[in-house]
């Protein structure tokens, strides 16, 4: 078994170019990981393939080719821009020589160098077992090649057995206390809800600039730097807008296209800022090539975690590396806000996106009077529960008048839940 690569160690990197576009990656995007993990790249090999092969996943020859590199070159490490399954690896490992990673192992290693609170560790630690125990099996292979007899009787089996039971509840240990800190995290969404404090949560493709806006519009210091996964932990802080008041920012991961599902089902609890917020803000680096598409991978996120229904503002950020653009909103046919350019590092447009956020969030509200019969006591009680009930009373015909003030989104919400529109009580008057 060879060991964990370390920061700081010379790689080759392997793209492969396939027909079907929803298998391809972005090369230039390996180049930003690789260099977020600390790793120098000496070589880049590329080749086109209609799928994968089976054995090496690049083809026996390819496989030759980047071996004969890794020899010329005295690489420590072989990257791949694509997602290897275990056999595969070995297949690579046992040829080169040497450690290989696929894409996914290289993203799982940069959110272990940047996770800082106790949450963030918890789950990188959970998508990296989840991971590894795909890969358990060729660390031992030494034992697999013992022969049976007395003393030798399935050997390997059994430490692999032991391996995997460890590691089972080593993931339902952690899978227990993110749990903890799932419920925490919800006492305190539901006290904001409570208090109607409304959430923002700025989501966007890493290195759009997610966390320098964050930092211009709270005045905190959230670490912010040119590289992918800067930010990790989810970042609260509040801020006071004009007619709406004490308002929460959020800032959370950064997406990046074909983003591992271990790390999408483990960053779950963060995204939950992402779901329950009542406005998203989608940063956008607008001077990026690759910005419709990076766009494009952002929205696939948030339909992967149930958030693709929640109002949303574009900011389209870093406008002082184009030409002659300049601070502005624009706006719909209806003049509600759709998208704000602004230039967050040198804080420029920063009130109109303030603007932006105050119009929209003052839309977002569902000021309401509803009559309900006797029987519709759940939904009373969910009302109240969002503390959404500013006045009540009874008519003569025993039903509840109540005065409803409730955010847009938990309208939505209450229609799934209940079943229907809970708008068909509302008062004709």
């Amino acid at each position: 078994m060879f060991d964990r690569y370390e920061v700081g160690e010379q790689a080759v990197l392997v793209h492969v170019n396939f027909s079907a576009e929803n298998d391809r990656e972005d090369i230039e995007e390996l180049g930003l990981l690789v260099s977020s993990a600390g790793v120098s790249t000496l070589a880049v090999v590329t080749t086109s393939r209609h799928s994968p092969d089976a054995k090496y996943y690049v083809g026996t020859g390819k496989a030759q080719e980047i071996a004969d590199a890794v020899q010329a070159e005295g690489a420590d490490i072989v990257i791949f821009n694509h997602s290897l399954s275990p056999s595969q690896e070995r297949n690579l490992e046992a040829l080169f020589q040497c450690r290989v990673l696929d894409r996914t192992g290289l993203i799982l290693d940069i959110f272990a160098q940047r996770a800082r609170t106790h949450e963030g560790k918890l789950q990188v630690e959970l998508a990296q077992l989840k991971h590894i125990s795909t890969r358990l099996i060729r660390g031992w292979t030494h034992l697999e090649r013992q022969k049976g007899g007395i003393g030798l009787r399935g050997p390997g089996e059994t430490q692999l057995e032991t391996d995997r039971r460890l590691l089972r509840a080593r993931i339902s240990h952690i899978l227990s206390r993110l749990e903890k800190v799932s419920k925490q995290r919800e006492q305190g969404r539901r006290s904001r809800k409570k208090a109607e404090v409304p959430t923002v949560s700025l989501v966007g493709y890493t290195n759009a600039g997610k966390s320098t806006l964050f930092n211009a519009l709270t005045n905190a210091d959230v670490y912010a730097a040119d590289q992918l996964f800067a930010t990790l932990d989810p970042t609260l802080r509040k801020i006071d807008l004009a007619d709406v008041g004490e308002t929460i920012l959020a800032d959370t991961v950064g997406f990046i296209r074909h983003l591992p599902h271990d790390l999408v089902a483990a960053f779950k609890a963060t995204l939950t800022e992402t779901r329950e917020a009542d406005l998203q803000l989608h940063v956008i680096d607008v001077a990026d090539p690759r910005r419709s598409d990076n766009i494009f991978q952002v929205e696939e996120v948030l339909r992967e975690i149930e958030a693709d229904d929640i109002p949303q503002l574009l900011v389209f950020n870093k406008i002082d590396l184009l030409k002659d653009a300049e601070p502005h909103i624009e706006r719909n046919d209806e003049g509600k806000p759709v998208s704000v350019w602004l230039t967050a590092q040198k804080a420029q447009g920063l009130e109109l996106i303030q603007q932006a956020m105050s119009e929209l969030l003052g839309l977002a509200m569902w000021d309401v009077e509803l009559i309900l019969p006797p029987q519709e006591g759940k939904l009373r009680a969910e009302l109240y529960q969002l503390n959404g009930i500013l006045d009540e009373k009874i008519d003569e015909n025993g039903h509840f008048v109540l005065s409803v003030r409730i955010s847009k989104i938990d309208q939505q919400r209450l229609n799934k839940q209940m079943g229907y529109g809970i708008e068909k009580w509302q008062s004709s008057h």
